[in-house]
Formats: C-alpha cells, sequence, structure tokens
C-alpha cells in the first residue's frame, strides 16, 4: 500500500513549523504557555477572531480540547446536544460521558444539526412536566465541517445562536479540521463569524499541518472563570507551552493555514470529480477535504491494495462507502496516481 488517504494527519507537520522548532531547540523559556511565542500566538488568534478580549489557550488533541471546554461550561445535572453522527457522540470512547455529562443525540442531516431540529427537540423536552427528571441540555455541539465534511453556512449558524438565545443554551465547535472548511470556496463563516455566534470554538491543528495541538477559543473571557486552572485540573496543561505555541504562531503567519486548508480542498475536489466521470458512485459532494464513495465490494479490494481508505458504512450486501481524505501534505503526485490506480481499478 502506497497511497495514504485515510485520514489527515497521517504526515508530521508543515516544514516551517518544524525549521522553528529546530531554530528554537535550545531556547530556555518559561512554560505553560507563557513563553514569548505562545503569546504572540495568541494575539495573532484574537486578531484574526476579532475578539482582543476573549481568551486564547493551547491543548494537545481534539478530544482534550472537547473534554475539557464541555466540563468547564455544563452544571452536573446538564448534557450537551450534538447529531447523531457528532464526533462526541461517535469516535470519543465516551470521553464526555466520563465527566458526568451525556451526549444527547438527535438526527442531522449529512452531519448537520438543523436549528429547527433543536428547537423542536427543547420545546418537547420542557412541555415534558416530568423534565426536572432529565438530564437538562445545557449546549449544543457542532463542528466545522462536519463529520462529512460538509459545512454549516453563516445562516445555518445565525439560526442555531437564536435557539441557543431563546433556551439558554451554550454553542460550541469543534473546529479540528477548520482549516479545511475556511479553505472551501463553498464557505461562508469566517473566524470572526465565529467568534461572533459562538460561546467558545477550537480552531485545529492536529488535522491541518501541526504536530499536534488545538487553539481553544473563548471570545468573551470571563465566560469560564480560571480555565487555565481547569486546564490544569484535566492534566491537560502542557508544561513546555512553547511546542504549541511556536506552532499556532507559525500557522498564523502570512495566512499559512489558511493556505495549508485550500490546497487539501483542490485536491479533494479534483479526486472526487476523476471518480465521478469514471461511474463511480459519488456518495455526496466534496466541500472540503473528505470525499465519500461508495464501491463496489469487489473493486474496493483492488483498490485498496495501493490506497489506504477509512470504513465508512456497509450500504448493502456487495457495496460499502468509503471515505477518503486529503491533507495539508497531500501532493499533486500522490492525486494523480490516486487517480491512474482508480481508472484502473474500474
Amino acid at each position: 500500500m502506497s497511497l495514504n488517504f485515510a485520514c489527515d494527519y497521517m504526515q508530521g507537520c508543515l516544514p516551517s513549523i518544524m525549521d522553528r522548532f529546530v531554530a528554537t531547540n535550545m531556547e530556555g523559556t518559561v512554560g505553560y504557555g507563557q513563553d514569548q511565542y505562545s503569546l504572540s500566538a495568541k494575539e495573532k488568534i484574537k486578531e484574526a477572531c476579532g475578539c482582543k478580549n476573549g481568551e486564547v489557550e493551547f491543548l494537545v488533541g481534539g478530544t482534550q480540547a472537547n473534554q475539557t471546554v464541555i466540563k468547564a461550561l455544563l452544571r452536573n445535572y446538564q448534557g450537551v446536544i450534538a447529531c447523531e453522527s457528532g464526533h462526541v457522540a461517535v469516535h470519543e470512547a465516551g470521553a464526555i460521558e466520563t465527566t458526568g455529562h451525556k451526549v444527547i443525540t438527535i438526527p442531522g442531516k449529512l452531519g448537520k444539526l438543523e436549528a429547527s431540529s433543536v428547537a423542536s427537540y427543547m420545546e418537547t423536552f420542557f412541555g415534558d412536566e416530568t423534565y426536572p427528571h432529565m438530564v437538562q441540555p445545557g449546549m449544543i455541539y457542532i463542528s466545522q465541517p462536519t463529520e462529512y465534511g460538509t459545512l454549516y453556512s453563516k445562516k445555518e449558524l445565525e439560526a442555531l445562536r437564536k435557539v441557543c438565545d431563546t433556551y439558554h443554551l451554550y454553542l460550541y465547535v469543534d473546529g479540528a479540521r477548520l482549516a479545511y472548511a475556511l479553505g472551501s470556496n463553498d464557505n461562508d463563516v469566517s473566524l470572526k463569524d465565529l467568534a461572533k455566534y459562538t460561546d467558545a470554538f477550537y480552531i485545529g491543528g492536529t488535522k491541518c499541518g501541526t504536530l499536534f495541538g488545538e487553539a481553544v477559543v473563548i471570545p468573551d473571557q470571563n465566560l469560564i472563570p480560571c480555565f487555565f486552572t481547569t486546564i490544569k485540573q484535566g492534566g491537560a496543561l502542557l508544561a513546555k507551552g512553547r511546542l504549541t505555541g511556536i506552532q499556532f504562531d507559525e500557522m498564523f503567519t502570512n495566512d499559512l493555514y489558511l493556505k495549508a486548508g485550500r490546497k487539501a480542498v483542490e485536491f479533494s475536489k479534483k479526486i472526487t470529480d476523476a471518480f465521478a466521470e469514471h461511474g463511480y458512485e459519488v456518495y455526496m459532494p466534496t466541500y472540503t477535504n473528505q470525499l465519500f464513495i461508495n464501491f463496489e465490494d469487489v473493486v474496493l479490494k483492488k483498490f485498496q491494495e495501493k490506497v489506504s481508505t477509512s470504513f465508512w458504512a456497509k450500504t448493502d450486501d456487495t457495496h460499502t462507502l468509503i471515505r477518503l481524505a486529503t491533507s495539508w501534505a497531500t501532493t499533486e503526485e500522490e492525486v494523480d496516481e490516486l487517480i491512474t490506480w482508480m481508472k484502473e481499478c474500474k
């Protein structure tokens, strides 16, 4: 197997980040994200998000960020609403539930929660006179892009915000693949929009070109008192904080974060178009760096001799839905080789 398209965090990091690691390796800096590189990165992120009075903290991974933020915001009797395919509901091994907060799943459409569905759920919840005996929703969790690579529009984000305001819910956005959303021509939601409409979100690094790390953004710095201490309590505070600071300082220099995402989206769409042109069943349009193909099993077996893929679902007895993902590290040569091999497999 020579072509890695199973996920978007298979390689290390962008070369310029590694260069900065090497250049600063023997420097002695203070710890816990109070070094000059981390402070610089935080200011750059707040500037990009238009929330100069916000708070930015760096955590190591996405599950860790989700668990820490959700635990910090919710009361002990509250849960978080998520789409049934949401990452916190499916692929985080019950990390949210271990903090005592239930993930309340409701149906979505291609990975997206609709504001009307959430409003209907909340109306039904409070319309039940026994609701004090139930886990009370305290937050809406979404991801941008979703697990299907689909995107929330600004209009959809505004609608979710209105539901949150009506029912006193927090709105939290998982941005594990945010660079690919920002780099998509189909996207109309900016970092400033996220800061305007959400209570907290994170800017993903691990899947977008850093070795590791996510930047949690809280537009209102007073929303979570002592968030730094909360991170420490959860074992999520990195002593050598400059390691994340250096990476995000580089990512938010000369629009590197946006550029890394844009290239991956262009490659993803090129691959999708080639599959469609050669008679494969494209499951849905490609908006970001993830694409979904419904393979005949016999064809998939041959395809996987050279290409790594992610299983998504069995669609019937003879077909399997698989996901391919491009990334900041994908090259044009790899894309062309994949397309050539795909043609041979048909």
